[in-house]
């Protein structure tokens, strides 16, 4: 028999904020809770994983992954929820484990690592309404306690509800009835501008919300990707971890010492606790220094989303800048935490492993717009910085943390401090020509053209020497470039059709340097590299307009391609899905690209992005762009260069 549901009254604008933020509190704390499920699963075989079970664990992580990114939607559209009716975002939560209290008697949240456990309580807090579970027996509920909202009082208070939908449903009837009470026009008060919106951040299903109706999409959408729509629901949370579980069980049918999840602490916390029960202290030397770092990045991580939320319309480069940065440090706390797994707890936890604690700050209220906001946010990047550089030194797995940190903080402009980045050198319009040493093995003059070939930046497109065969002579020795076999312009056209910039000229008399173009453009080659269309400002030096530069993490020539793709097999498509995203203001100018050390290509200016066959994936002004192959949201950096130990000056 179903327990009877109970009643939840809403019936003032302050008891709908008051319940969006229970829901946004209890999509955080799911949300780390997976992460710490995630986090503690084994990476490979250098963990002790079997060969045999690597693919299956790392499928696991992916779904398991994909469920948290949308609890991460779910917390951002609740954000915009609130937003939209004048309120502001909820992003504060109390630390693990969750007290009695705070949410309903049947749901328990603590920190958990990846186990059949985890999973059936992941189901328990998925399911549909209506579906009758038990909680997973690990995961007790002490106290036997009730929340209402007595008739009669406007005091908003705490309210129960059996499921997650369950509570999504009462919000959504809380919009619906206070839009026939206030009207809608004035229910609706917020600027749409102060949300995050899907040309802002690309999650999965995030929408804006302007009205009743797109209020509604969003609470269906928060519901259809958790406990899945009536008639599908095969890419729900519920369904994706009820898959999980049939395919756990049937290893372990096969395998019971099956072990693929580190150890890692129930509960774990940076201080020794007052009550120690169900807490385990973290403080293995290295152990807690890594854990120090990881908590540091998560609290600066909800800053930049705090400070993302409430922006004008002319504030929207702003708006931009925190969400990046957001995105970018959870990519780094992801290796930083998995490590953090791998370690020992300390010596009074023997066999246990140690975990992120998702420790608050005090307070992440949002901080006022301007010259201060701007220091106080680059200021934490670069102490986070140098405490990566001294637990990670030169040779660690993730030694590139620091430098990735710095990188974040460089995209802050902060007045007195200069960004540690090479200047953007003015471009004359007219190509460098490189020296022999430097790889050009061809460069003649001609009538109208110094004409100049680098073999270093060839990718062998061969547009020149089958647009132009008697100028470019192939093998031939002594003299094989003859610029004056072809017409001026019909050459110059050639030229500029070089994807890698090996063809380049010095134009004379009346002939026209090499126009800037109108449009920056990179594309997505096949199984191939990134194909730059920009006035090119690489490592601090120009490049031209045209580049081809490497993806696949193999090229000898770094940052250009040299073909190591093709021995190498790698394979990605040029096809990326569209990302919503706004035109450009401005479409050209000049572009610098920054090839971070063991990281990724670190861009700057305004850029299009599109697939090979020209359609739109992105519309940027910085972005980073994975060049270690590995990265699975390409072209875009994960930050699993960090994972892997990729290595490029």
């Amino acid at each position: 028999m179903l327990d009877e549901e109970p009643k939840i009254r809403i019936e003032t604008r302050e008891e709908l904020i008051y319940l969006l933020a229970e829901a946004a509190a209890i999509e955080h704390n799911v949300m780390c809770c997976y992460l710490y499920g995630i986090w503690s699963l084994k990476r490979g075989v250098q963990d002790g994983l079997p060969a045999e079970y690597v693919e299956v664990v790392q499928s696991w992580k992916a779904a398991m992954t994909d469920v948290a990114v949308e609890e991460m939607t779910h917390l951002t559209l609740v954000g915009n929820l609130a937003t939209a009716i004048g309120a502001a975002p909820h992003l504060s939560r109390p630390n693990f484990p969750i007290p009695s209290g705070y949410h309903p008697e049947g749901v328990s949240l603590e920190l958990y690592g990846f186990s059949h456990a985890l999973i059936d309580h992941g189901i328990f807090l998925e399911r549909p309404e209506g579906v009758p579970l038990k909680d997973s027996a690990e995961f007790v509920h002490p106290t036997d306690y009730h929340r209402t909202a007595p008739k009669g009082t406007i005091m908003p208070t705490a309210q129960d509800y059996n499921t997650i939908g369950h509570l999504y449903r009462a919000i959504m009837h809380g919009f619906e009835a206070l839009s026939h009470k206030l009207g809608e026009d004035v229910l609706f008060c917020g600027d749409i501008a102060a949300q995050v919106t899907p040309s802002d951040a690309p999650l999965p299903g995030l929408s804006s919300v302007i009205d009743l109706a797109s209020a509604e999409e969003a609470i269906e959408t928060i519901i259809e990707q958790g406990e899945g729509a009536p008639e599908h629901s095969d890419d729900s949370h519920y369904a994706k971890l009820v898959g999980i579980r049939a395919q756990l069980d049937e290893i372990l049918a096969a395998d019971p010492d099956f072990a693929p999840a580190f150890p890692v602490a129930k509960n774990p916390v940076m201080n020794e606790a007052m009550d120690p029960h169900n807490r385990v202290h973290i403080n293995d030397p290295e152990a807690a220094k890594v854990l120090d770092l990881a908590n540091s990045l998560y609290g600066h991580m909800l800053r930049c989303l705090v400070q993302a939320y409430g922006r004008t319309a002319d504030d929207a480069d702003a708006k931009r800048l925190f969400l990046n940065l957001a995105r970018e440090l959870m990519s780094v706390l992801t290796p930083v935490s998995e490590h953090l797994a791998s370690l020992p707890a300390g010596p009074d936890a023997p066999g246990i492993n140690a975990g992120m604690t998702f420790t608050m700050l005090r307070d992440i209220a949002r901080i006022p717009s301007g010259a201060g906001e701007k220091r106080m946010m680059h200021e934490r990047l670069v102490e986070m910085a140098n405490h990566a550089n001294s637990i990670f030194p030169e040779g660690h797995l993730l030694d590139g943390i620091s430098d990735t940190l710095l990188g974040m903080a460089s995209k802050i402009t902060v007045p007195g401090i200069v960004p540690p980045v090479e200047p953007v050198i003015p471009h004359d319009d007219k190509p460098k020509v490189a020296d022999d040493e430097e790889g050009v093995v061809g460069c003649e003059e001609g009538r109208d053209m110094v004409l100049s070939f680098d073999t270093k930046r060839c990718v062998h497109a061969r547009l020149c020497v089958l647009g132009a065969p008697n100028v470019f002579l192939s093998g031939v020795e002594g003299q094989w470039i003859f610029p004056d076999k072809m017409e001026t312009e019909a050459l110059r056209t050639v030229a500029h059709s070089c994807p890698s910039g090996a063809v380049s000229y010095v134009p004379k008399r009346e002939t026209q340097a090499e126009p800037a173009p109108e449009v920056n453009v990179v594309y997505l080659r096949e199984d191939g590299p990134y194909a730059f269309k920009a006035p090119i400002i690489m490592d601090g030096e120009e490049a031209g307009f045209r580049a081809t530069l490497c993806r696949c993490g193999a090229s000898k020539n770094k940052p250009f391609c040299d073909g190591s793709h093709k021995d190498i097999g790698f394979k990605i498509t040029g096809e990326p899905e569209t990302r919503e995203s706004e035109p450009l203001a401005v479409r050209n100018g000049p572009l610098t690209v920054k090839s971070q050390k063991n990281g990724p290509l670190v861009v700057s200016g305004n850029l299009e992005i599109c697939a090979g066959t020209g359609r739109n994936i992105d519309r940027v002004q910085s972005v980073r762009l994975c060049r270690c192959g590995g990265s699975k949201t390409k072209p875009f950096c994960d930050n699993t260069h960090l994972k892997i130990g990729f290595k490029s000056d």
